[in-house]
């Protein structure tokens, strides 16, 4: 007598490993405590001023994040106009304004550091990591995530006002904003596998959350880079390596809009 082995379907499966995820992630954050931003948080490396620009690498490193924003709406734009899908709009679209708002809040906040600023630094960032998520989420499942992408952003919001009606009262937490940009990193790859995306998709993706990661650690070492190379501070190099990783998402996005777009066509021509 035999017995086949029915494994769960893969929604199931995505599901059960998505709440386990976020359980140890806020498990984690309530175990560790609140999160304080450092007293010297505002003390960047680059001082550098150029064209009347104080700060000027770290101001003008955020011009790629705009180029990246508004070549991914124009071009994405044209595919969802070719017949490309469009149930995963909604969150890609939050992400390219909130990349587009990253360029415009980090230069503002780089421009003259202080915590008011740093809000408009921190909310773009807290909204792009919103969009990707509803975004790959619709890709991953299949559905649209119109709704998914409007509560995600609610959560990005407050995620940032936590962290600065708290610092205003002296106990400032960076908990759920922390919590916010790990999720993409995490949960992405996992649907990705977890639902057999295209394996371009994996790889652009996978590289560039990586990418990412190691942006995050060359913002912690600013000083550090800035005296080893002379010349580029690590906050400057992880808003160049950042947008890099968005252009290779936003690249990835254009290629896939175009294969659908074309799909969509022969179809219709077959019809």
């Amino acid at each position: 007598m035999s017995s086949t082995l029915t494994l769960p379907p893969a929604s199931q499966v995505s599901r059960l490993l998505t709440a386990a995820i976020l359980a140890l992630l806020v498990g984690a954050a309530l175990l560790h405590g609140p999160i304080e931003q450092p007293a010297d948080y505002h003390d960047f490396a680059d001082r550098h001023a150029l064209w009347g620009i104080p700060h000027a690498q770290d101001v003008l490193s955020n011009l790629p994040f705009a180029l990246v924003a508004l070549w991914g709406w124009w071009r994405l734009a044209i595919r969802r106009r070719a017949g490309g899908r469009s149930a995963a709009w909604p969150g890609y679209r939050l992400f390219l304004v909130g990349l587009f708002l990253t360029a415009l809040g980090s230069a503002f906040y780089h421009w003259a550091p202080d915590n008011v600023r740093l809000v408009w630094d921190r909310l773009p960032i807290a909204l792009a990591c919103a969009g990707l998520l509803a975004g790959a989420w619709s890709d991953t499942h299949r559905r649209n995530c119109a709704d998914a992408a409007a509560c995600l952003a609610l959560v990005a919001v407050l995620s940032v006002a936590w962290w600065y009606f708290g610092q205003l009262a002296g106990r400032g937490d960076l908990r759920p904003y922390l919590i916010l940009q790990a999720t993409p990193i995490l949960l992405i790859p996992l649907w990705q596998f977890v639902h057999r995306a295209p394996r371009e998709d994996r790889r652009k993706f996978g590289g560039a959350l990586l990418l990412y990661v190691v942006a995050k650690v060359a913002e912690l070492n600013d000083h550090v880079l800035l005296a080893a190379t002379g010349m580029i501070s690590g906050h400057t190099l992880k808003h160049l390596l950042a947008a890099v990783a968005a252009g290779m998402i936003v690249h990835a996005l254009v290629r896939r809009a175009g294969r659908d777009g074309a799909d969509a066509s022969r179809r219709s021509g077959q019809a």
